[in-house]
């Protein structure tokens, strides 16, 4: 489901339906600090998680495949670690793009294996013993700030910058998984993804901070006035949809769909059918394209999208801790 819009009013003004709906985030938040107080498997390895206090997309995937690149690049092993959000296995299982689909193993896993082994499991510990069972140098676990299950060496935080912490509240009064004192405090690096944050629900943090860009991975196809139908199934699709209008696509259709939407062979016959009658080409995330059906991946274009840091001073200073 998309967010309400009074999720992200400022905290100042919050909203009626925020502060009739606060008692249920203060419950929210209570249940978190319960349960995050429990002790994890520490594995053997270096864990490194990659969460958010918000709930949906604040860049977490083109975080992790940033951090893949940087520690492969120093000759170390990473092995993803995911939930698997979205698809039927509970794991632990490694994923295989042969015999996985997205309905098996989640979208997000079937993109990250292309940059290093991906593991799913619900039970965290699990997943990670089998990372070691792999032989991993590091663990890269995508999202679960929240989850208890697994001890984490290095947490970092990723915060979507033009959005913040929203109205501050916590879930289902705002967008918060648990008030941002709470969670800055278990936290190691903030990484801000976009332009400087406009508005905090806060005072500036005193962790070290990161700024990042997600930026077009420019791959030859020209997309000035190309025709395109977009759509996309992730935490902001308006963010997709303004990157290709940035690079001057003819955006004719802006089909914005709920995150880890299913494609349904309606949906996209009826896009199909819409594109043939504009002329114009289907275009959508590296992240939906895994969802897609394999007849028809051909029909459709794909813009991907990388992390950019300029400086890599603070998050290698971190990385350096775990003598990685």
């Amino acid at each position: 489901m998309r967010p309400p819009a009074f999720w992200f009013n400022p905290p100042a003004r919050p909203g009626f339906a925020a502060r009739l709906l606060a008692p249920l985030g203060w419950v929210t938040a209570a249940l978190t600090a319960r349960r995050v107080a429990r002790p994890g498997y520490k594995a053997r390895i270096p864990v490194i998680c990659i969460g958010n206090l918000n709930v949906g997309g604040t860049g977490k995937t083109p975080t992790a495949i940033a951090l893949t690149d940087r520690l492969s690049a120093r000759g170390r092993k990473v092995v993803i670690l995911s939930r698997g959000h979205g698809g039927a296995l509970t794991g632990p299982i490694v994923v295989d793009l042969a015999r996985h689909s997205a309905a098996d193993v989640g979208d997000e896993p079937l993109l990250l294996t292309a940059f290093a082994t991906t593991v799913i499991a619900r039970d965290r510990a699990a997943g990670a013993r089998l990372a070691e069972g792999l032989g991993a140098d590091v663990i890269l676990m995508d999202d679960g700030f929240q989850n208890p299950g697994l001890h984490k060496d290095l947490s970092l935080l990723v915060v979507d910058a033009e959005t913040g912490w929203g109205n501050g509240l916590c879930l289902p009064a705002g967008p918060l998984r648990e008030p941002v004192a709470q969670g800055l405090a278990r936290a190691d690096h903030l990484l801000l993804i976009g332009p400087p944050l406009a508005r905090m629900a806060f005072d500036k943090p005193a962790l070290p901070i990161t700024q990042g860009q997600i930026k077009p991975l420019l791959t030859g196809m020209d997309w000035h006035g190309a025709p395109v139908i977009a759509f996309a199934g992730i935490g902001r699709p308006d963010k997709f949809f303004a990157t290709l209008r940035s690079l001057g696509a003819q955006v004719i259709r802006a089909e914005a769909l709920d995150d880890h939407q299913p494609l349904s062979d309606a949906l996209l016959l009826r896009l199909e059918a819409e594109a043939m009658m504009h002329n114009a080409n289907l275009v959508t995330t590296e992240k939906d394209a895994t969802r897609l059906p394999p007849s028809f991946r051909a029909k459709v274009l794909t813009l991907p999208v990388r992390l950019q840091i300029e400086d890599w001073a603070g998050l290698d200073a971190a990385l350096s801790t775990l003598a990685l």
